[in-house]
Order: C-alpha cells, then sequence, then structure tokens
C-alpha cells in the first residue's frame, strides 16, 4: 500500500515564472540615497557650486578664445629641449623626493610600531614611556602630511629661494607623512605571531623587524612607495607654478605670456610623463608579484 505525501503549496510570487517585484533591500539603498543627498547638498550649496555657469555666454566665449591659443602646438626645437630639460627635472623631484620621503618614513613607522613593544608582551598594554614615544611619532606623521606639498614649497621657496631644491623637500615632507602612515599601517596588519615570538626569545626590536616583519611587508611597502612616485610626478609640476622648479614653472612663464601652444606642448609631454610613470610601476609590479 502506497502512501501519498501532500506536496506543500508554492507561494505564488516563487511560483515557476514568476518575478519578484520588490527589492528585498530598497530600504537601506533610499535610506543611504537620502543620507548622501543630505550632506552632498548643503556641501554644495556651501562650496557655491553652479554648473550653469559653465554655460554662460561670457564664459563660453572666453573659453573658445583662451582654448584658441592652443592650436597650433609650439614645436620650435629650441623650445623643445627647454621643454625636455624641464621635464627630466620633474621627474629628478619627484623621484629624490620619493627617496628621501621613503628614508624619512621608514625609521619613523618602525619606531611607531605598536608590534615591536617589548613591555606590551607580559602584560598586554605598553609601558607609558614607549606609549608616549609612539604617540608622538603618530602625531609628527599627521603634522608632516596634514600640510599639502604646494604649501611646504611656499614656505621652502621663501627659505631656501626659487628652484628644484625646494620641490624635493616639500615632496619628501609631505610624502614622508603620507608613506610613514601607511607603512605603519601595513607593519601592524601583519601576522604578529613571527615578531612576538623573537621578542619573546630575546631578540631585539630592529632584529625581530628584519625578519618577521621586513620580509613579508616588502612587496606591499614597494607597491604603495611606487604609486606615491607617481603622484609625486604630479605634484612636482603643481609645484612648478610657486617657483619651485621643474615643468610646472616653465608653464606658468608660457601662461604668463599667453603663449597657448606652448602650454599644450607641455600638457602632452606631461601626459607622455604619466603614462611613463604607468608603465615603469606596472613592470616593476609584475616583477615583485
Amino acid at each position: 500500500m502506497r502512501l501519498k505525501v501532500a506536496a506543500a503549496p508554492v507561494p505564488a510570487t516563487t511560483a515557476p515564472g514568476s518575478v519578484a517585484l520588490r527589492d528585498p533591500a530598497w530600504r537601506a539603498r533610499v535610506t543611504w540615497t537620502v543620507v548622501l543627498l543630505a550632506v552632498v547638498v548643503p556641501a554644495a550649496i556651501v562650496a557655491e557650486f553652479n554648473p550653469a555657469q559653465l554655460w554662460a555666454t561670457d564664459n563660453v566665449r572666453a573659453a573658445r578664445q583662451f582654448l584658441g591659443t592652443f592650436f597650433p602646438a609650439a614645436a620650435a626645437p629650441e623650445f623643445l629641449a627647454l621643454v625636455a630639460g624641464a621635464a627630466w627635472k620633474t621627474v629628478a623631484i619627484a623621484t629624490v623626493g620619493t627617496v628621501l620621503a621613503g628614508a624619512l618614513a621608514l625609521p619613523l613607522a618602525v619606531a611607531g610600531n605598536r608590534q615591536l613593544s617589548v613591555s606590551a608582551l607580559a602584560t598586554g598594554r605598553m609601558a607609558p614611556l614607549s606609549a608616549l614615544v609612539r604617540t608622538a611619532v603618530r602625531w609628527l606623521l599627521m603634522l608632516l602630511r596634514s600640510i599639502p606639498e604646494i604649501v611646504w614649497a611656499l614656505l621652502l621657496v621663501r627659505a631656501v629661494g626659487l628652484g628644484d631644491t625646494a620641490g624635493v623637500l616639500a615632496i619628501a615632507l609631505t610624502y614622508g607623512g603620507m608613506l610613514g602612515k601607511v607603512y605603519i599601517e601595513i607593519f601592524e596588519a601583519n601576522d604578529r605571531a613571527s615578531a612576538r615570538a623573537l621578542l619573546g626569545n630575546g631578540s631585539g626590536r630592529l632584529q625581530a623587524f628584519a625578519y618577521a616583519t621586513w620580509p613579508v611587508c616588502l612587496p606591499e611597502l614597494v607597491s604603495y612607495t611606487i604609486y606615491r612616485w607617481e603622484c609625486a610626478i604630479r605634484a612636482s609640476v603643481i609645484m612648478g607654478f610657486v617657483g619651485a622648479g621643474g615643468l610646472g614653472q616653465q608653464m606658468e612663464l608660457s601662461m604668463r605670456m599667453l603663449a597657448g601652444g606652448e602650454v599644450l606642448t607641455m600638457l602632452l609631454v606631461f601626459v607622455l610623463l604619466v603614462w611613463i610613470a604607468d608603465l615603469v610601476s606596472a613592470v616593476l609590479r609584475r616583477w615583485l608579484a
């Protein structure tokens, strides 16, 4: 004798061929959309952002006249040689500044790394002096990165004069703070077991860092430093407008003389520099992978 089991009724909303008409996450989507608008709209009002100004008759006419001076691009051999020298200076400023920033950031990041605290091994809490030193290091890094590189360049131009030195030091200070902060985060995100094991067996802080933390974190450190080098190339052009050398300084002179063709040539060279920087960084990242 066979027993018949009645099948459970299928809800209409899940029947074959039916489509759910209500998004289960619609409340969250609407809520976050309202929150975003509540933040962006007042900010746009405070910033006096008015997109209609882009299409005003006077503004459109002025933009056409300004862009009309860009053509044809300047291609005189003497000017191209001048631009090539300025572009090389821009890359040199960014490279030396990034190297100095890394040299500044690395020891500060090691000093601010909580993983290397010997006093925290036994009690789980750092000694007051150790905590004070690490807090002071983090505040120093925050101070360095909170001042934009163009502001550092303005200050340093007054201190050391016009030229490339101000640009190098400006990048070194600002990017030193940025790199130091990220280096600390990379070190502390690493597995602490190896470093703590070395410290617990009598190893020094630098030995624990060199043998447990540094080898694991090195690819990520190099990758982020290369990214900051790309950013430094862009920043060095901007700092040239305040007299810190490089391609930006030459561009600022051409804009003062209303030489649009020269400006267009330098813009194209700048795009080429960024493209080359992207290629170099991609090659280095593949090499590290």
